[in-house]
């Protein structure tokens, strides 16, 4: 067995010389543990536990084996720490332009969500809060946007924003309950569900907050292992899954004015947790707005708990 385009989706530990010399004389080695996402006559790609990937070249593998699927959880959920899931959330939903600034993380995409056109604030700048507040204005001034953070709530950074002139957005959407669950491969996936790898026009539609369907799709299925789950022909329940290493997330799940109150998001969100279990997932994460009772009365029946919050604020 080699690795080739047949093993994407394994987990995998890889050793490989890194062109240094190790103790003993010879070649130094290290190893990578991580799912393959991709493999090619050049190099493979490996996505860690954390998320992040690794690029090997083939010519300096000396050795591979398979390993289990479902290694042992190494933390729960919800211990992990506040800046940690932020990290985690913006894999799930990357901008098309993104600018590390120290641990922020400066977002755009043309305006398709807050989530993909802020600063994600976690961490700490490189540099102090006026330079920060400086860089910010000229990122989102280049991008054409107007410039808006997303801080925990609660958090020192979001009071040094406040005490900067910075107020928070009071259209909905303008903060979010963040929800963790620990997954355990007990959930199914419903069999009139459909998960695909790109978001149709019929799924967008009933996503329903679509203004530039390029611009929603450059966000949506930007991420490498992601799926769209649709119930109904026509689709009459949507939603988004993705799994960054240990961590699945879920996103956009919609049900169509009509055909509410049926346990169909249910039924969606089963079929996502369940897809993102066969991906390798133990841990999910959600982000709900505080006023949707029925998002959050669902997703606490199925094991989540809340995390922490974050709003959006604007300056001036």
């Amino acid at each position: 067995m080699t690795l080739d385009p047949g093993s994407t989706g394994r987990r995998v530990v890889v050793r490989y010389t890194t062109g240094g010399r190790g103790p003993s004389g010879g070649p130094e080695m290290t190893d990578v543990v991580g799912r393959v996402l991709s493999s090619d006559a050049d190099s493979v790609t490996l996505e860690r536990r954390d998320g992040t990937t690794v690029l090997v070249d083939r010519a300096l593998i000396v050795t591979w084996k398979p390993v289990p699927d479902q290694p042992l959880r190494r933390r729960r959920a919800a211990d992990a720490s506040v800046d940690d899931l932020a990290g985690i959330t913006a894999q799930g939903w990357p901008a098309v332009v993104s600018q590390p600034l120290g641990e922020w993380e400066l977002r755009a995409s043309a305006g398709f969500t807050k989530r993909a056109n802020s600063v994600s604030v976690h961490g700490a700048p490189d540099r102090s809060f006026v330079e920060s507040l400086l860089a910010v204005h000229a990122f989102y001034s280049a991008q054409g946007l107007r410039p808006m953070v997303q801080v925990v709530t609660g958090s020192t950074w979001e009071r040094q924003f406040a005490e900067a002139g910075w107020h928070p957005m009071a259209d909905r959407g303008g903060e979010a309950i963040v929800q963790v669950a620990d997954l355990s491969g007990g959930h199914a996936a419903d069999p009139d569900a459909v998960v695909a790898p790109t978001a149709s026009d019929e799924w967008l539609s009933g996503y329903g907050r679509v203004d530039d369907p390029n611009s929603a799709r450059a966000v949506l299925e930007a991420p490498p292992t992601v799926g769209f789950v649709a119930v109904g022909s026509p689709v009459l329940a949507v939603g988004r899954v993705t799994v960054s290493g240990e961590w699945a997330g879920l996103s956009c799940v919609e049900v169509a004015p009509t055909a509410r109150r049926q346990g169909l998001g249910r039924r969606v969100v089963e079929t996502a947790l369940a897809w993102a279990e066969s991906h390798g997932a133990d841990k999910c994460y959600v982000q709900v707005t505080p006023d949707n009772e029925a998002a959050l009365g669902l997703y606490r029946s199925l094991g989540f708990v809340d995390h922490h919050g974050y709003r959006y604020l604007v300056s001036g």
